[in-house]
């Protein structure tokens, strides 16, 4: 909802009429959050006008909302009425048991994208971005994938001019790609207790050998065990793992750093400038030029 407002305040900067007028609807009078917020809402009944944007979030009520016959109901309804409807985290679920994802791309959170699909066979759920859009449906991973997503609703809708401005006030990234990972490799890293010793030597030495084969004897292990084992525990090969953390510190050193690329290619291991443009495009869906532009154009 703060997106829309801070739009709003935007476009009245900009002595341009409001776009978004704001309704929280429930089936009660009064919600109260899984942080213990009270919110007013509107009651479903009390809805008498076509709906233009439909956003369903999810979180901690959503399986016991998919029971709820009346709630999907009115979900289905307004969403054949509104210009675009959009889920939040695993609201998605709630869309699917309307069938409104059936034969759509969508994602939900990453940790019940796996469900998701099982669940609904007859969508195409996309693991790795963090927003998605098939048509007039639009889908989005964790929490603040949502802001992500209602960003790129209002460029949709006003410009880019006015999205960016709500991202320099509420200190956002203009504008994470779509497709980008839904969460770093330094967070999943956190989950490879075995390996954590090693990660950090690999941090603290982007620019060395980070070979299999140097990595390997740096675990005490042959090439075959090692890789057969940090793959079981990680989910990533050692080479794929590296080049990740690479562009990890690459899009730091862009976005903190004035250093030309060449230095930084050298400084986090790659051997060319070509080659770090290849894999930063590949892992991230835009070029080390553009990343380091839009960053700059956000924090100032």
């Amino acid at each position: 909802m703060q997106i829309f407002a801070s739009a709003n305040e935007a476009l009245a900067a900009r002595a341009m009429p409001h776009r978004y007028a704001l309704s929280l609807v429930a089936a009660e009078h009064l919600v109260s959050t899984s942080a213990g917020l009270s919110l007013a809402a509107t009651p479903f009944r009390g809805v008498r006008r076509a709906v233009d944007t439909l956003i369903v979030p999810g979180g901690a009520g959503v399986d016991v909302a998919m029971a709820d016959a009346r709630l999907l109901a009115w979900i289905r309804r307004r969403s054949r009425m509104a210009r675009r409807t959009v889920s939040v985290c695993t609201g998605a679920f709630l869309l699917a048991e309307a069938g409104l994802l059936e034969g759509r791309s969508a994602v939900t959170h990453w940790a019940r994208c796996g469900e998701l699909a099982h669940r609904f066979p007859a969508i195409d759920v996309q693991h790795r971005p963090i927003f998605v859009r098939d048509g007039p449906v639009w889908s989005s991973a964790g929490v603040t994938a949502g802001m992500d997503l209602c960003l790129a609703l209002v460029e949709q809708d006003v410009g880019r001019d006015v999205a960016l401005a709500i991202a320099r006030d509420l200190v956002m990234f203009l504008k994470r790609p779509g497709d980008q990972a839904q969460f770093s490799q330094a967070l999943a890293l956190q989950r490879a207790g075995r390996f954590d010793d090693l990660h950090h030597w690999i941090r603290e030495n982007l620019a060395g050998d980070l070979s299999v084969q140097a990595l390997a004897a740096r675990c005490g292990m042959t090439e075959r065990t090692f890789g057969r084992r940090y793959r079981a525990e990680v989910g990533l090969s050692p080479a794929r793992m590296v080049e990740k953390m690479r562009i990890e510190a690459t899009q730091r050193l862009l976005t903190e750093t004035a250093e030309p690329l060449k230095t930084i290619a050298a400084r986090c291991g790659f051997t060319s400038e070509d080659v770090l443009r290849r894999c930063f495009l590949r892992q991230t869906s835009v070029t080390p030029r553009e990343y380091r532009r839009l960053w700059r154009r956000v924090a100032g």
